[in-house]
């Protein structure tokens, strides 16, 4: 039997009630922050991801689906959403137009890695990208609906936040962390020993329990601060401080991806184990201009849906919806009449084949209906239909005609 591949999931009810419930709850809030939706494709040239990305990231380095196509071209499936929306907004000369542009975007991300709970190899993610706004009030209201989408979801949470600095002050700190890693290096473990030449902050993102407890005593990225990325940070803290979110400041949060600068923040959640972030993001001012495009300041963020299906509070759910059902044959031209007729205003759920009426109640009761419409012998003759609404428990035979 052909199985689903490794890491790769089908989303079945009742999972799929709850995927959908954060799909349209993250889009709505998303849209009451003036976001649009945008949709991009799923298989991308390599040399996007390389260039954003970066390619001393574990993502470029490890975990591209890359292949050649039949054209030659060197192509790999989405790892993440920002770099395909940033290409978009390039392509499309929004950089050259100017102004505020502001999209979100859901959809399939793939990354070839061990299968974890919560991290597949076809994951899905919910991101939202602000183009043209450089103030760090941006990189807050950002924060402010993840926090308003968690709080719709009934989901638990802390922030964490860190500054990456920008160029004026990030290549002193680099200089500095180079001369500590090497005092330490024989002791990391591998890739950490490769990242020293190729992007040494990186360390700093290690999992790896023993390169953590010999980066304590590392240099901290916010004591090397210019005076306008200190400015910032210090406006960010402050204005959480101000809506009494719950934060932290994390030296050591970084973000996996090359393109960060100046704000980086985290939303993470004790309830999942290890994989404790449930949705990151930060600002990113020189990824339009790294990938051809007119400097814009931008920042984002993404969420993993996987990561909070267990953790979302669904709704109460309400009856809804129409059951059509016949106990006599003959009674099937009307059924589809009426099921065309209703579908129009509401879901109609319709049944074809000859059933008990304790048959068709238990079956409409199963589905959700609030009511069941059944045409009987009697019914049938008569030119009605018999409607019990499934919440009133009220009972009533009306003329087919009437039926609304």
């Amino acid at each position: 039997m052909i199985q689903a591949l490794r890491g790769m999931k089908d989303i079945l009810n009742p999972d799929n009630e709850r995927f959908i419930h954060i799909i349209n709850t993250a889009s709505r809030i998303a849209e009451r922050y003036g976001y649009q939706y945008i949709e991009t494709p799923l298989l991308e040239e390599t040399a996007l991801f390389k260039r954003s990305v970066g390619e001393s990231s574990d993502i470029v380095g490890k975990e591209m689906y890359q292949f050649i196509d039949k054209g030659g071209h060197d192509v790999c499936l989405r790892p993440e959403g920002t770099a395909g929306v940033v290409r978009a907004f390039i392509q499309n000369k929004l950089d050259k137009k100017g102004g505020i542009h502001r999209f979100y975007y859901h959809g399939p991300m793939f990354r070839y890695e061990r299968p974890q709970k919560g991290r597949l190899r076809e994951f899905h993610q919910f991101g939202c990208e602000s183009f043209g706004e450089g103030s760090v009030y941006e990189d807050f209201t950002i924060i402010l609906m993840i926090k308003d989408i968690f709080d719709a979801l009934g989901i638990g949470y802390t922030i964490k936040i860190n500054s990456l600095g920008c160029p004026e002050c990030m290549p002193g700190y680099r200089e500095n962390l180079v001369q500590h890693l090497h005092g330490i290096q024989e002791e990391l473990c591998e890739d950490c020993q490769r990242r020293i030449e190729t992007n040494p902050i990186r360390v700093l993102d290690c999992k790896v329990e023993s390169c953590q407890n010999l980066l304590k005593s590392s240099p901290v990225i916010v004591e090397n601060l210019c005076e306008a990325c200190d400015s910032d940070f210090n406006t960010l803290v402050k204005l959480l401080e101000a809506h009494s979110l719950p934060f932290e400041r994390d030296p050591k949060l970084v973000r996996g991806l090359d393109y960060y600068t100046r704000t980086a923040f985290e939303f993470v959640s004790s309830e999942i184990g290890a994989q404790s972030a449930i949705a990151g993001g930060g600002r990113y001012n020189r990824l339009v201009e790294f990938l051809d495009g007119k400097s814009t300041p931008a920042v984002g963020f993404a969420l993993g849906i996987e990561r909070i299906m267990e953790l979302v509070k669904m709704p109460e759910v309400s009856r809804e919806g129409l059951y059509l059902g016949l106990m006599e044959p003959e009674a099937i031209e009307t059924i589809l009449q009426l099921a065309h007729q209703q579908r129009q205003h509401e879901t109609v759920y319709t049944e074809y084949n000859k059933k008990s009426l304790k048959a068709h109640l238990k079956a409409a009761d199963r589905l959700g209906a609030k009511r069941c419409a059944i045409i009987g012998e009697d019914e049938l003759k008569a030119g009605e239909i018999w409607v019990k609404d499934l919440e009133t428990k009220e009972e009533k035979r009306i003329a087919i005609d009437q039926f609304n």
